[in-house]
């Protein structure tokens, strides 16, 4: 803006040194008045000049002015091919939906939810899609050596290519076809499901305080270069909690607002009614999804509270975000650019567009024939967004390139 500004004094002042010379000649002829004539007259003019580019470039300059541009953010179309799914087998709810290195697409769903006339052709829980939506390979369910959960409900992949599994069953839901069981383990698996490891026990757990089992755990991360997963635990626990990636050994927890993890373990989902001002109630309600950023932020979602609460990889406290005006903080996903600028997370019917570092909501993903905002949600390295929507099945947006924001 300097260089425009100085710019256009040089501009006004240019026509002055020609009417310098002029009553320079003019003195010489003796023509006095003309000469202080013509020096006011370019006065004015000089001032008229400079008064109308400085106003050119404080209105270009004016960030209000910038804000009414359209913000340029991701668009998306719902992609109607994929994925494929072989005409042999039946999806039940799709509850979580992970991605590889190769940008192979791990569908978790419930075979149990299917309706008993479908139940013959119930598919394997994993299901696995190559990029194109082809069917690869389906695995997972009961075996020798572990529990399978009852109620199966996040997946994810780590870096190494292994696939970490949780379910959310209590004793007392009364759910038709499940076994009284609380969901108390994380299960680690080979990508084409052989078993590798199990942290905690099935109905064994003692609570927040209990390091050696889970709670019904909802999620799992973990950010590139570390060695550590970090797990949303969950329904039934309401705290995250971090293990090495390798031995499953705990390393430390935490609770909202970064205290001690606290909270009534109910097996009922608990909806929130009210939401007064301020930061919301004093501990997590049900931590239901986490990302943690390549930088080591901690993003946690704590959906019925419809908030994302921020962390350091350490644990403490950063800020958080609180949406209250309808159902948030479902699911989460980064964009895949090197910086992760932005964070989706799943709101109600749309997907929030959060500016990663400042917590500012941006935008929003609400395209003809969306299925919703996502019970759990993905992204590839192609920037495409992948919805488990439980009862409504499965869906991909494809990435469309930036456009106007919606809002």
């Amino acid at each position: 803006m300097k260089r425009l500004l100085l710019l256009a004094t040089a501009l006004c002042l240019w026509p002055l040194s020609g009417r310098a010379q002029s009553t320079d000649n003019l003195n010489n002829a003796g023509k006095n008045t003309d000469h202080v004539a013509a020096h006011s007259m370019g006065l004015n003019r000089i001032s008229h000049c400079l008064l109308a580019a400085i106003a050119v470039i404080c209105f270009l300059g004016n960030p209000a002015t910038a804000q009414q541009q359209p913000r340029q953010l991701p668009t998306f179309v719902v992609d109607a091919t994929w994925p494929k799914v072989p005409d042999q087998y039946k999806l039940g709810d799709v509850s979580s939906i992970a991605i590889d290195a190769q940008d192979n697409a791990y569908v978790l769903h419930r075979p149990r939810t299917l309706k008993p006339e479908d139940a013959a052709k119930a598919a394997p829980p994993v299901m696995v899609f190559d990029k194109d939506g082809n069917f690869i390979r389906g695995w997972g369910g009961d075996g020798a050596g572990y529990e399978w959960p009852e109620r199966e409900h996040g997946i994810y992949i780590d870096p190494k290519g292994f696939a970490w599994i949780g379910g959310n069953q209590c004793p007392t839901s009364g759910t038709a076809g499940l076994k009284p069981v609380a969901d108390d383990a994380l299960l680690k698996f080979t990508a084409d499901g052989k078993f590798v490891l199990q942290i905690g026990k099935s109905n064994q757990s003692k609570g927040d305080g209990d390091t050696a089992n889970l709670h019904r755990a909802a999620d799992a991360w973990t950010p590139r270069g570390s060695n550590e997963l970090f797990v949303a635990d969950g329904y039934g626990n309401h705290r995250v909690i971090v293990f090495d990636l390798d031995t499953g050994a705990f390393k430390r927890t935490w609770g909202a607002f970064g205290k001690p993890p606290g909270g009534k373990d109910n097996c009922a989902v608990t909806r929130v009614a009210e939401f007064p001002p301020g930061d919301g109630l004093p501990d997590f309600n049900i931590a239901h999804s986490i990302r943690v950023a390549n930088d080591g932020t901690v993003y946690l979602g704590d959906r019925e509270n419809r908030r994302v609460q921020v962390f350091g990889s350490d644990g403490k406290y950063v800020k958080q975000l609180r949406h209250t005006e309808g159902p948030f903080a479902g699911g989460m996903a980064f964009s895949p650019d090197a910086e992760q600028q932005y964070l989706y997370v799943g709101a109600g019917k749309n997907i929030a567009i959060v500016e990663r570092k400042t917590m500012e909501v941006v935008g929003k993903v609400e395209v003809e024939k969306q299925i919703g905002g996502g019970h759990h949600i993905q992204t590839d390295s192609k920037g495409n967004i992948y919805i488990a929507q439980t009862d409504k099945g499965m869906q991909r947006l494809k990435f469309n390139g930036a456009g106007a924001a919606v809002r």
